[in-house]
């Protein structure tokens, strides 16, 4: 067993310390499993909380449980970003404040599952913790690189951290009402071009918001990791209107859109990059402008046609 595997086999029980801590060497906004696993080497103050996967199974070592859920709206309208309270007594449960450095894990089903991360990250960058990361190809790259997991819990200590909400990267629905006009703005929607297309909706009235341009989350993923950065630079540097001095990103509900948002603004850093939290869920609720939207004999026509479709197995 290689050395800095047998120093991260934690006692069942550990109680990590509120240390406030600079980013660690080698600390970056997409760590490598292999990454994290060095740093927690040296830092095991770091904060590892694991959102999304069954955390009682396996998890890694000195890992807190973070269930998506907590940072997500409520279900008529999930992408909205929960009250302040609410997300107060959440990172403090986690044993979150500023200054300690949090990677956040997903299980790595598939390369939707990532969105749950980037918006966690989104949303405690947002509340003012300064160094955030994820892990590529979330837990299940970290399994596949035999790096060490536990089933014991972790005890962390409770945190006095009020956080401030920052609206540097949120853009809200009356701000989208007035940009769909604006030149100076591009409007990038997240998800396939079907739902773009106004071919499918999960959620609201088909097609997009308008004036937006098209750039799906998968673009950037092989299986269920983050291409190399050299692709994703050349997939960024392909895209239309890459002058506009404001992007940004919009899905269903600021999921897939939290994935965009963060490889552009986090990895790649495209400057004044903004997610669309509520996104098309809140957007289609009234009556505002909108491209791409069917006919709606014709959409509902698709629709049935899908499902007998998926009925008959074709």
């Amino acid at each position: 067993m290689k050395p800095f595997l047998k120093f991260l086999i934690l006692p069942l029980v550990a109680v990590l310390p509120l240390t406030a801590l600079a980013a660690p060497k080698g600390w970056e906004s997409l760590m490598e499993p292999a990454q994290l696993a060095t740093i927690l080497q040296h830092s095991p103050e770091v904060r590892v909380i694991q959102v999304t996967g069954d955390f009682t199974k396996g998890h890694i070592p000195g890992a807190v449980s973070a269930p998506y859920a907590l940072f997500r709206g409520p279900q008529e309208n999930p992408g909205a970003v929960p009250d302040i309270e609410s997300l107060t007594h959440h990172v403090r449960q986690l044993g979150i404040t500023a200054d300690i450095p949090v990677a956040v894990i997903h299980q790595g089903s598939n390369a939707s599952d990532m969105g749950a991360a980037t918006r966690v990250y989104w949303t405690l960058k947002s509340l003012g913790v300064k160094d955030l990361a994820i892990i590529n190809g979330g837990f299940n790259a970290w399994i596949a690189q035999q790096l060490p997991t536990t089933t014991a819990p972790t005890e962390v200590e409770l945190s006095s951290f009020t956080p401030r909400w920052h609206d540097d990267w949120q853009a809200t629905t009356q701000e989208i009402e007035t940009l769909v006009d604006d030149p100076n703005a591009r409007l990038i929607d997240a998800r396939q071009a079907s739902f773009f297309t106004g071919q499918q909706a999960s959620s609201g009235r088909p097609g997009t918001i308008r004036g937006a341009g098209n750039l799906s989350f998968e673009s950037w993923f092989d299986g269920s990791a983050v291409k190399p950065p050299t692709q994703v630079k050349s997939i960024l540097a392909s895209y239309d209107d890459k002058s506009a001095p404001l992007t940004v990103s919009f899905c269903n509900t600021g999921h897939l859109a939290s994935i965009n948002w963060f490889l552009m603004s986090e990895v790649m850093g495209v400057p004044n990059t903004r997610l669309y939290a509520e996104s098309m869920t809140e957007w289609s609720m009234a009556d505002r402008p909108m491209d791409n939207e069917p006919n709606r004999i014709l959409y509902y026509w698709q629709m049935t046609t899908d499902w007998f479709g998926k009925l008959l197995g074709a």
